[in-house]
This record gives structure tokens, C-alpha cells and sequence, in this order.
């Protein structure tokens, strides 16, 4: 066992060292394309990025950027340097994961450490961790100043974690392991909201240690990982701000306190009610409520990385996206209320007439000292005679529109209409139509193609928009890959070698 434990981790740090060379070797010198330059500036000058933030992420990556020193054209290097750091560590807790895995299928007592045995669990956590260290995807988010390295990092982490809660579940003090992930996720809040994907694993890894299997229970392990995704993305990274809101414009406008005092007050009253909850379980030896209430202090903690983003907007940086320099503007830049709403299981097609603009909720910004309403929300109502469930295909924009009949041959459906005094027919696209689209577009191209870049090969490096000879996948198998885009070697130079 102990020499496992020391292999174990030679070979861990063995394979860290080979993703973390290969990434610095290979990162970007400068800014890439999409969000990276936005994210390396930000970083540098503690600037306010697109909503909904990443404050954690510009904390870390300003440490980074002071190791440029006085050279200004080392900043970007040295936060792409984050993101190869970052990228590496994952690959460290993955290859740490596999082998836990593996080691749980292969060994159930001391003689089954047999040399063939480990050789089957360290080979297992080094082909799956040297697979992800060159795949296509991982490797290209690895070298460059994007938040999706970190975020990867934080994933690893908290699943790795509950493997080691897992392992020492039986222990006392075992729950720390739970408290530990709790704060992880709090701070990966800051970084991005992916990582709160990892938490239906945690849960049934939870499940399965902690209860008999049975299919009710799976069902059930499955709801309260949904409400605990829920709980947080809507109670706490929406919900606490929310409620500060409230107690802000009460102390302002009712009382007359300066701005902020409603905010000073609710986090002393929030500090001081998780404080007493956690005493008070302790004292009367309420475990589970006492560990949960821990970590929902722990995940606030790391939450409020978030501080950043009101503290650095009240300085009026030059990049200042939405300006959240009160809790009103924060909780716009928190729910991203800029990018508009969408919908996901039913609702108006690309097509569906506007019948009006509704007013809906006011809108508060700080005047002379006080909160004042300055205009209200607004949202469109549509026809409904025009609404399907599943709507994939939503948006107005003419060339969105162009690409959805590019796509697929939309068949739709007849409605007739009322528009600037005259009826006309539509056709509005079906729930068949939607699902060819999310078929087709969506899982196809969006997400199987990316799949097959990391697991089969890639055709070039051209940006494509589904053309057979630009960015599409291929296996290198000459029959199945003429069969989907047509013979390969026939393709010019530029095509087929970039």
C-alpha cells in the first residue's frame, strides 16, 4: 500500500510535468482570438469584462501579470502561463482520479497489489491523462488567457476531492473533505459557472457511499443534485444578492442612510446568523445541518470574490462593462440581463410576430444620494399562435435566419397573421423542424465535431460554417471520410495542410 501511495504520486507528478512543459512551451506570446485579450487586460488593470465576470479569474491572473515586471509585453505571456499552470494541475487531479477508480475495480485486498495490477492502474491514469494533456480542445484552451483552463482545474479538484471524501467517508473529521469542495465552488463561481456542472457527480458519489442502491434512490439523488444546482445558481450567486437589494433600499430611501448601509448591514446579519447556526449545531451535535451550514458559509466566502467587481467599478476603469458600481447594476451584470432572454423549452420561433412591448420591473440607479427609478425593464410579447415546444431556432437576426435554413429545410407549419393592416400566411417552424435543427446544428456540428477533433482528427484549422472542406472532422479512414465530405487527397494544398 505504501509503495503504491509513493508511485501514485511520482507518476502523478511525473505526467503534470510533462502537460506543464509541453503547455509553456506552446503558449501564446500575445492575445488570442475571442475573449482572451478582453481577459489579459482586465487581468493586468483589474478591469470590469462582459458579464457575468470572472473577478476570481482577474485576481489571480493580476498576480500573474506582476511577474512581467516592468516589462508590459510579458503580461500576456505570463497570464497565458495561468491558464498552462492551471491546464497542468487538471491533468495532475485526473490522472490521481483514474487511478482511485481503477485501483477500486482491481484491488479489494493487500496481496492484489500484484506488479501486473499496478501496472494496469498507473498505465490506466497515464494514457487517460496524457490522452486529455494532447487533446485538441484542452490543449488549445491550455495556452491561451481564457477563464476555461481554470474552470477546468476547479472541476478536477472538487471531483477529486469527493474521490478522497469517499475514501475516508467511514473516518471521523471526514466531512471537511465536503467543506473543502464547498469553498472550491465558491471560488470557481468567480472563475465560471461550468464548474457548477460537477455537482450531480458529487452527489451520487455521495449517494452511493452513503446508501443502499436502489432506483428510487438514484431518481432521488438525481432531484436533490438538480435543487442544489438550483439552489445556487438562483439562492445564492442571484438570490443573496437579490435580498441585499432589498435591505439597500430600504436603509437608502427609508431611512436616509448613505448608500451602501443596507448592504454593510446585511452581510453583518448574514455573518452573524450562519455564525450562530453553526455554533448552535455544534453544541447540540447536529451534524449534517452543521456541515451544511458550514459550507454554505465557506461557499459564500469564496463567493465573494465578487466584492471585486463593485469595488474596482466605483474606480471608473476604462473597461467598465454595465458599470455594476451598486447591488442594483451588479445583480443586472450578475444575471446577464444585457444578452436578453431565450427561450428553452417552449416558446416563440425566429418568425413569431411582436404584438406589443411590455413594461415589467423598475430599474434602480443611485441620484443625489438616494435610489431613484429611472426607467423600467422591458420584454417583448409575441404571438402565441406562433409558439412551439423545444424552440432551437428563436432568433430574428436575418443572417441567424439565413444560417437555420442553411442548416436544414425548414417544412414549418401555416398561421395566418394581422401586419400593418393586411393578413398574410407563415410559415412557422415545428417541433420537428427544432429538433432536426438541434440535430443537425446543435449536437452535430456544435458539440460531435468538437468530440471527433479530440478523438478522431480534424480536417484543418480554417473556420468553418458547415462547407465539406473547412473545420470538419475526419478519422483518416479514406472510405468513411470520402463517404462524408468527398475524396480528401483531391483537396489543394491550403485545404488539406492547415
Amino acid at each position: 500500500m505504501n509503495n503504491y501511495r509513493r508511485y501514485n504520486n511520482l507518476i502523478g507528478w511525473l505526467v503534470f510535468s510533462i502537460a506543464a512543459v509541453v503547455y509553456l512551451l506552446t503558449i501564446e506570446s500575445t492575445a488570442s482570438f475571442w475573449d482572451c485579450g478582453e481577459f489579459i487586460a482586465a487581468s493586468y488593470k483589474q478591469m470590469i469584462g462582459h458579464p457575468p465576470g470572472a473577478p476570481f479569474f482577474l485576481i489571480i491572473g493580476r498576480v500573474f501579470s506582476l511577474l512581467a515586471f516592468s516589462n508590459k509585453e510579458l503580461v500576456p505571456v505570463m497570464i497565458n502561463s495561468l491558464s498552462a499552470l492551471a491546464s497542468a494541475f487538471t491533468i495532475l487531479f485526473l490522472f490521481w482520479t483514474i487511478t482511485y477508480l481503477v485501483k477500486k475495480i482491481l484491488i479489494s485486498s493487500e496481496e492484489d497489489y500484484t506488479p501486473g495490477r499496478l501496472i494496469a492502474i498507473f498505465g490506466s491514469g497515464a494514457v487517460g491523462a496524457l490522452a486529455y494533456t494532447f487533446s485538441d480542445t484542452f490543449w488549445f484552451s491550455a495556452v491561451e488567457g481564457e477563464v476555461y483552463a481554470s474552470s477546468s482545474l476547479f472541476t478536477a479538484f472538487v471531483f477529486w476531492a469527493i474521490l478522497k471524501w469517499e475514501e475516508t467517508a467511514d473516518q471521523p473529521y471526514a466531512n471537511r473533505w465536503l467543506v473543502l469542495i464547498a469553498y472550491l465552488m465558491g471560488l470557481s463561481i468567480g472563475v465560471h459557472l461550468l464548474n457548477l456542472l460537477a455537482i450531480p457527480a458529487i452527489v451520487f458519489v455521495y449517494y452511493f457511499k452513503k446508501y443502499p442502491v436502489t432506483r428510487k434512490g438514484i431518481f432521488a439523488a438525481g432531484i436533490i443534485a438538480i435543487l442544489i444546482l438550483g439552489a445556487i445558481m438562483y439562492g445564492i450567486i442571484q438570490g443573496a444578492v437579490k435580498v441585499a437589494t432589498v435591505f439597500e433600499l430600504f436603509f437608502v430611501n427609508g431611512l436616509g442612510l448613505p448608500l451602501h448601509s443596507g448592504l454593510y448591514f446585511y452581510l453583518l446579519l448574514l455573518a452573524g446568523l450562519l455564525t450562530y447556526g453553526i455554533w448552535i449545531t455544534f453544541q447540540k451535535q447536529k451534524v449534517l445541518w452543521n456541515t451544511i451550514l458550514t459550507c454554505i458559509a465557506v461557499l459564500l466566502m469564496g463567493y465573494s470574490s465578487y466584492a471585486m467587481i463593485m469595488i474596482r467599478s466605483n474606480a471608473c476603469p476604462p473597461m467598465n462593462q454595465n458599470a455594476p458600481d451598486n447591488l442594483f447594476s451588479l445583480l443586472y451584470y450578475l444575471n446577464r440581463e444585457q444578452y436578453g432572454d431565450r427561450p428553452l423549452f417552449y416558446g416563440q420561433n425566429y418568425n413569431s410576430p411582436i404584438l406589443h412591448l411590455k413594461e415589467t420591473s423598475p430599474v434602480y440607479a443611485p441620484v443625489n444620494g438616494r435610489y431613484e427609478i429611472v426607467h423600467h425593464k422591458q420584454e417583448y410579447k409575441y404571438d402565441e399562435r406562433t409558439f412551439t415546444f423545444f424552440p432551437r431556432m428563436y432568433s430574428p437576426e436575418p443572417d441567424h435566419v439565413k444560417a437555420y435554413e442553411s442548416w436544414i429545410t425548414i417544412k414549418g407549419r401555416p398561421v395566418t397573421i394581422e401586419e400593418n393592416g393586411t393578413t398574410k400566411t407563415i410559415k412557422v417552424p415545428t417541433v420537428s423542424d427544432n429538433i432536426a435543427f438541434f440535430l443537425r446544428y446543435q449536437l452535430g456540428f456544435m458539440y460531435f465535431r468538437y468530440f471527433m477533433w479530440n478523438f478522431a482528427g480534424r480536417q484543418n484549422d480554417l473556420q468553418g460554417n458547415g462547407e465539406l472542406t473547412k473545420g470538419n472532422w475526419i478519422c483518416g479512414i479514406p472510405f468513411i471520410d470520402n463517404a462524408r465530405l468527398g475524396p480528401q487527397e483531391n483537396l489543394p494544398d491550403y485545404l488539406k495542410n492547415n
